[in-house]
């Protein structure tokens, strides 16, 4: 019997049936009202996850085109600066460098932020601040409160990656002084890849560039989005957008906050099981950061290989991830997002457990301390 190969990487997730199933219907009319009314709900739910009470906008691109409409829309010919203790917060510091003047402040790969370099940048005059809320490329989840925060207290736009958030995590975009949010639908969402949601504040609205992109032209997103029906003011993925609504409609009937329950579930299990076989976790936390609830990154023992970590794993038709860049063959992230639960976490962690001890490293039980935490 052939089974599909078991996603468990930092997305793109697992998609369910229902959800690919809306992608399989003929096509309809995307300036009609059907589309419309299924373009309103997939908002109506987006915005319970983002927090928020501001306009709401999907854009057929993946979140890194969210992530550009943010900065080309809101951030053009500005002073930016840029957190960085990850591969993405370092995206968001080079789609930056296109449109206006960026201040990288870096810290390594999942270390702390140095959010008093931050102060002293916008006491300095920095328009613009950008995070990455949760950087999978490290397991770290950076404080967006802090940095909303002072980024309010500077009067200065805060633009937040929560391309891996939201929709697995606590999200509170409003209270936390975010201007921008972006997420990805091949996240948390447990959408197909090729849709981004971005929200856009009212102090953002307010600082549009006159200067903007023609296909991320949020004013014009903003125009057709109010439209009776809601339309978006170009041709959008009409599939994506359905599979997008039917995704939105499972979480709601999931609950949201035993939608997050469960992600901090699945990856409080995982990283059990870490400790269990005595494998370290790889981001390094102070008071202020937290590890990433939707995917983990451990290192890799001592006589063990990326190779033959994730070669065996796949060999049981389960995908996990390695490491980035700098990071290739020294760590492996386990993404716990989307729709997955325990049956997909303990086969993915008995995989591992399996191979680790194959590889000769004297791994303990983590299978049972994460069954005991999927249970409990």
């Amino acid at each position: 019997m052939e089974h599909e190969p078991l996603l468990m990487i930092p997305g793109p997730v697992p998609v369910p049936q229902r959800v690919r199933a809306a992608m399989t219907r003929q096509a309809i009319n995307h300036r009609g009202p059907e589309f419309g009314a299924a373009y309103a709900d997939c908002v109506r739910t987006l915005k319970t996850l983002f927090g928020t009470a501001n306009e709401l906008y999907v854009i057929s691109g993946s979140g890194s085109a969210g992530m550009e409409a943010g900065i080309a829309n809101f951030a053009r010919d500005k002073l930016i600066v840029s957190l960085i203790n990850g591969k993405f917060g370092d995206r968001f510091a080079k789609i930056g460098e296109r449109y206006g003047t960026v201040t990288p402040i870096e810290s390594g790969w999942g270390t702390p932020l140095d959010l008093g370099a931050l102060e002293r940048e916008l006491e300095a005059g920095a328009e613009v601040v950008t995070m990455v809320h949760n950087e999978t490329s490290a397991g770290i989840k950076n404080p967006a409160p802090e940095v909303g925060r002072l980024a309010r207290k500077h009067d200065a736009l805060f633009l937040m990656d929560g391309v891996t958030s939201i929709g697995g995590d606590d999200v509170q975009m409003d209270k936390w002084g975010v201007d921008i949010a972006v997420v990805g639908s091949q996240k948390c969402l447990a959408a197909p890849a090729g849709l981004a949601a971005i929200a856009v504040s009212e102090r953002a609205w307010d600082r549009i560039s006159e200067k903007r992109p023609f296909y991320l032209d949020m004013a014009a997103y903003r125009k057709s989005g109010r439209g009776t029906p809601m339309e978006t003011p170009y041709t959008p993925a009409v599939p994506l957008f359905l599979a997008l609504c039917e995704a939105c409609k499972m979480i709601e009937e999931e609950g949201v906050g035993a939608r997050i329950a469960r992600h901090r579930r699945m990856a409080d299990a995982v990283r059990a099981a870490a400790k269990g076989w005595g494998v370290d976790l790889f981001p390094k936390l102070d008071a202020h950061h937290a590890y990433s609830n939707t995917a983990t990154a451990m290192r890799i023992p001592d006589g063990v290989t990326d190779k033959d970590l994730r070669g065996t794993v796949k060999q049981f038709g389960i995908e996990i991830a390695g490491g980035q860049d700098h990071l290739k063959g020294k760590i492996f992230r386990i993404g716990t997002m989307g729709g997955v639960g325990a049956q997909e976490i303990l086969a993915t962690l008995a995989a591992v457990q399996y191979t680790l001890r194959k590889s000769g490293f004297e791994a303990g039980d983590g299978v049972e301390a994460a069954a005991g935490v999927l249970l409990g």
